[in-house]
């Protein structure tokens, strides 16, 4: 290779990384980042097809195929599969010869090798002991990558899984606050509601609430619609007061 050829590849891999790393930025799209990873795995680093299991947060398993080949769908959900037995050990597997794995993958070897490959490899998308898919990089030869180009591809996911776990935790986050700022609103009219109530019965802030509780669970209402509707003036206190029960 010449140095105008190395310097090329190696622009465009630094390319590729800076592209992977704008996944650690707000609003990105999953499902493009993943297309992009596994196009990147067939035209920089030589595999002849590419494509990845990435597990939801329900725990099931979507398929990402950059060039929506059914072939490569059908083989990423082949069970038994090495792409399979990557997700769930954690661990990369290497297949030189496929055909020669059909006693232990027999559907996914006969598939394999009717679409034309020769070799897998599958490569966990992994954090820690957290896994959330795979990379799985087919061949026509006895190797989909290897040396220099697999640690790459390696790195490429490693990059990629950050993205995806960074994203899933803002997003949980964000839930979260969510629901924080729901339940301190709901107190606020509860509290308010409760204010009302006592006001217009001449009771205790506690015997106030007890009332709006017990008209509020006689309805099958939830505590801070009725409370709210009090506040608003569409619940009149004497029906909450007058009529608990």
């Amino acid at each position: 290779m010449t140095d105008t050829a190395a310097s090329s590849g190696d622009h465009e891999l630094l390319r590729a990384f800076v592209d992977m790393a704008d996944t650690l930025a707000d609003d990105y799209d999953t499902a493009d980042m993943l297309h992009r990873l596994a196009n990147y795995s067939v035209t920089l680093l030589g595999a002849s097809a590419a494509g990845l299991l990435l597990a939801d947060q329900r725990g099931g398993l979507e398929t990402i195929v950059p060039d929506e080949s059914a072939s490569i769908r059908e083989l990423l959900r082949t069970e038994p599969g090495p792409c399979l037995d990557a997700y769930r050990s954690g661990e990369p597997v290497r297949v030189e010869d496929i055909a020669a794995e059909d006693a232990k993958w027999p559907r996914f070897a006969e598939q394999a090798t009717t679409a034309g490959f020769r070799s897998v490899q599958a490569l966990p998308l992994r954090l820690r002991k957290q896994v959330i898919g795979t990379l799985n990089l087919f061949g026509q030869g006895p190797d989909p990558v290897s040396g220099p180009a697999l640690n790459v591809a390696r790195a490429l996911a490693d990059v990629a899984t950050i993205g995806i776990l960074q994203e899933r935790a803002i997003r949980r986050g964000e839930l979260l606050a969510e629901q924080l700022q729901h339940a301190l609103n709901s107190r606020v009219v509860i509290e308010q509601a409760k204010g009302v109530l006592a006001h217009a019965g001449g009771l205790e802030m506690d015997a106030a609430f007890d009332r709006l509780r017990a008209y509020s669970r006689a309805r099958n209402e939830r505590l801070s619609a009725s409370a709210g509707a009090v506040v608003r003036g569409e619940l009149r206190p004497e029906r909450v007061l007058g009529d608990a029960s």
